[in-house]
């Protein structure tokens, strides 16, 4: 029994040695983005494909409401075969519209396929670098505050977030800056654990 004792304290020893010899790192994502032109850029493009394909729909929908206006001016008129053809028009105008939409904007529709085309490349490089920079300095973790990954908090010095745009060939004018009485260290040979110093 002592000598299981033992081994589990040995084990639990080891564990909380080697967790307190990881490094954790971690960047804002977003940050990132913000200060990359390409990025801007790409997203402009989106704004503008966007803007343009909305006009586009509304101009459908503005078509089938002018046309169910009309058959509600004329319906008294008609003879029912024409009533029951113009409202067949107007279902197979709105379906179109609707389908237009779904095209343009809908789960697997171009605007998603042009995000891809253009922002995916921008994330891979954005890892990449993220990757090298983890690999160069031995961190055993990189979180991104801007994702899903919830910080209750983050020690500003091991913020990478900078290092990766560096790393990017990225020209910043709004480089972070540590809360006032803190330096931003660049020494990565720093360990943490992930807990509050």
């Amino acid at each position: 029994m002592k000598k299981k004792l033992f081994l589990f304290a040995t084990v639990l020893m080891f564990c909380a040695f080697t967790a307190g010899a990881q490094k954790f790192a971690y960047v804002d994502t977003q940050y990132i983005l913000d200060n990359l032109p390409e990025y801007t850029e790409a997203q402009g493009q989106l704004d503008d494909l966007s803007a343009q394909w909305q006009k586009e729909i509304e101009v459908k929908f503005a078509e089938v409401d002018k046309m169910y206006q009309d058959y509600q001016a004329q319906s008294v008129l008609l003879p029912d075969d024409m009533k029951k053809k113009k409202e067949q028009e107007i279902v197979d105008k709105e379906k179109e519209a609707k389908n237009l939409q779904k095209q343009r904007f809908g789960k697997d529709g171009d605007l998603f396929k042009k995000r891809q085309e253009l922002i995916k490349p921008i994330q891979e490089k954005i890892y990449n670098a993220i990757q090298d920079i983890a690999v160069n300095n031995n961190y055993y973790m990189v979180f991104d505050k801007a994702g899903a990954v919830t910080i209750m908090y983050a020690n500003p010095k091991y913020d990478i977030s900078d290092e990766v745009l560096d790393n990017l060939g990225a020209t910043m004018t709004n480089r972070k800056k540590a809360p006032s009485g803190q330096e931003k260290s660049t020494d990565t040979g720093t360990k943490d654990s992930g807990q509050k110093k």
